[in-house]
């Protein structure tokens, strides 16, 4: 069940002189634009390349922690090369995962934990379809559940990464300290409409536009919606 939508409207609704009025549908029609001649995000690469399924996006998830998703992509598809079901994963030899997830982060621990949910879920008979469910399984924390609900199933959920914290604050739409807070203030001010959307768009919005130093606000399709929240020096 989604979460009660509070009374009081979000921080970026407030005015504030020279800028327009927050409007979250406007915010995402331009966000579109913004992106739409950018590198995809992973998982959502990953999906339109044909890995849709919730186990593959549970995997791509796991192996895109703390990795570039410039890495992400090729690692994944030298794994699913190997296998796609989690049934394949888990007969092969943690040797081979380990070769296969070579360039992303922790490889190691990363293939034991592939191989340990794999087993899990082919035991099972299928991937759990919910927070709970799959945050039980090995290496499997929220933002990877998130995305395996959201990518893998198509179920509303939030994933947030550095690059949404970091952009929704500026925005002035969440006012938190990590990530984790975010998820949670999203979910009490975002149309549900949006909670898959927003990672697959401000993924690479976040790497190209809106970037940890010296965001392009003087370029930027959202300048007058966004409150450019600590924003100190941009180009």
């Amino acid at each position: 069940m989604a979460p009660s939508r509070p009374a009081a409207a979000p921080p970026a609704a407030l005015p504030v002189p020279g800028k327009d009025p927050f409007d979250i549908d406007l915010v995402f029609r331009l966000l579109r634009q913004a992106v739409a001649g950018l590198p995809k995000a992973a998982m959502f690469e990953l999906r339109d390349r044909g890995f849709a399924s919730p186990f593959e996006q549970l995997v791509a998830a796991l192996v895109s922690a703390r990795t570039r998703d410039e890495t992400t992509i090729p690692v994944c598809l030298r794994l699913f090369a190997l296998a796609r079901t989690p049934e394949a994963m888990a007969a092969l030899p943690e040797e081979m995962i380990i070769e296969a997830l070579h360039g992303a982060t922790f490889p190691e621990p990363k293939a034991r934990d592939i191989r340990a949910l794999s087993a899990r879920i082919a035991e099972a008979g299928a991937v759990p379809d919910t927070m709970e469910g799959l945050t039980a399984l090995r290496g499997v924390g929220p933002k990877i559940a998130a995305l395996t609900l959201g990518v893998g199933f198509g179920r509303p959920a939030i994933s947030v990464d550095i690059h949404v914290h970091r952009i929704a604050n500026r925005w002035g739409y969440v006012a938190t300290s990590t990530p984790e807070r975010s998820m949670q203030a999203l979910a009490l001010v975002l149309p549900e409409r949006y909670w898959i959307e927003i990672n697959e768009r401000l993924v690479p919005f976040g790497k190209s536009v809106c970037t940890g130093e010296r965001p392009k606000c003087s370029t930027c399709l959202l300048l007058r919606q966004c409150r450019q929240v600590g924003v100190t020096t941009h180009r």
